[in-house]
């Protein structure tokens, strides 16, 4: 009986072990015995508001999840989001730098200052800024030649408009949005030598409030459509064109959803194209080596692209659409000449 017992005892001890083994994760090295299997590349992505906010936030994260899909197994993303405030910035920069990310990236124009400052104390971690102009060998800034974005709607709006008025809305006047609305311009005066085009900058990228009181303002001197560069004002700017019942231009997402009966259409950005730049040129050790340090999305390598019409297509004519699709294809053939927008 005592050897029985010593038997069914040592059956259960080993199915035990077994089931306990069963349980256990393991890394891809563990899986395979492969000591040497290259580690996920680790990511930390801090935006400045919501991930839902169908505009600047949303997009990039949309960009990054479909990067996460494309390299599966070779990155890891994690996510911080509302991190706006500067006095905020830096404290998420350094947590994640130290905690052994490889690359940190800080999606706007206020990252500039702590992202140099706290790479210099993190040599080995890598950092991406989403606009800017200063960057150190471990830095990197991404960007969008809103110039070709701001060409396209200045070039449907001065074709669309009835009153030859329209108007163009943006946050702060940094670099890339002033090139988007001087490039919305040119492209408008372009097209309708007679135009007359307001312009409005709230200072800040959250003052929805304000975007819409200017907004209302250009609609109620008679301006019939009106194209916002991005953020947190634009959710003003099409406040204004529900309430007056005319016609937005987007930026950055398709904000049809919004206000389907005057989010006509709209720039997209779509960040797929700059991130995998990136992350291709770490894998491969070229990040620090790069000479030029700026990354750009464009019309000619699909980071710029223009939203669906969806159901106000019938308010833009074939002969319309004909024309911005032979600028977006000027585009891509590096056709398209303007001035250079330098502030």
């Amino acid at each position: 009986m005592k050897k029985k017992a010593s038997l069914l005892l040592a059956i259960m001890l080993v199915f035990a072990l077994l089931m306990s083994g069963c349980g256990a994760k393991s890394s891809p090295a563990e899986a395979t015995g492969d000591k040497n299997a290259v580690k996920p590349l680790k990511v930390a992505l801090i935006l400045p508001g919501k991930v839902d906010d169908v505009s600047w936030n949303q997009a990039m994260h949309e960009g990054m999840k479909e990067l996460e899909k494309d390299y599966a197994g070779k990155i890891e993303v994690t996510y911080s989001e509302n991190v706006y405030e500067v006095s905020n910035i830096e404290p998420a920069l350094r947590e994640f730098a130290s905690q052994g990310y490889d690359l940190v990236i800080g999606h706007g124009f206020q990252f500039q200052e702590p992202i140099i400052k706290v790479a210099g104390e993190f040599p080995k971690v890598k950092f991406a800024l989403g606009t800017g102009f200063k960057t150190l060998a471990n830095t990197a800034i991404y960007d969008v030649q809103l110039e070709d974005g701001g060409y396209l709607m200045g070039t449907l709006a001065g074709l669309l408009t009835k009153t030859n008025k329209i108007g163009v809305v943006g946050g702060a006047d940094v670099s890339e949005i002033y090139r988007g609305h001087e490039a919305y311009k040119y492209a408008a005066k372009k097209v309708n030598p007679s135009i007359q085009i307001q312009e409005l900058y709230t200072g800040d990228w959250r003052d929805a409030a304000k975007a819409k009181e200017g907004a209302i303002s250009m609609f109620d001197s008679g301006a019939d459509l009106i194209w916002h560069s991005g953020d947190g004002i634009g959710l003003g700017v099409v406040d204004a064109g529900k309430e007056k019942n005319k016609l937005v231009l987007g930026n950055v997402a398709d904000q049809n959803v919004l206000a389907p009966n005057n989010v006509l259409s709209g720039i997209v950005y779509n960040w797929n194209p700059v991130l995998k730049q990136i992350v291709d040129d770490i894998l491969n050790n070229n990040f620090e080596n790069r000479e030029d340090k700026h990354y750009w999305l464009t019309v000619a390598n699909g980071g710029v692209t223009v939203a669906s019409f969806h159901g106000l297509d019938s308010q833009v004519s074939a002969e319309v659409k004909e024309k911005l699709e032979q600028v977006k294809k000027d585009f891509a053939d590096k056709k398209i000449e303007m001035p250079k927008f330098d502030k």
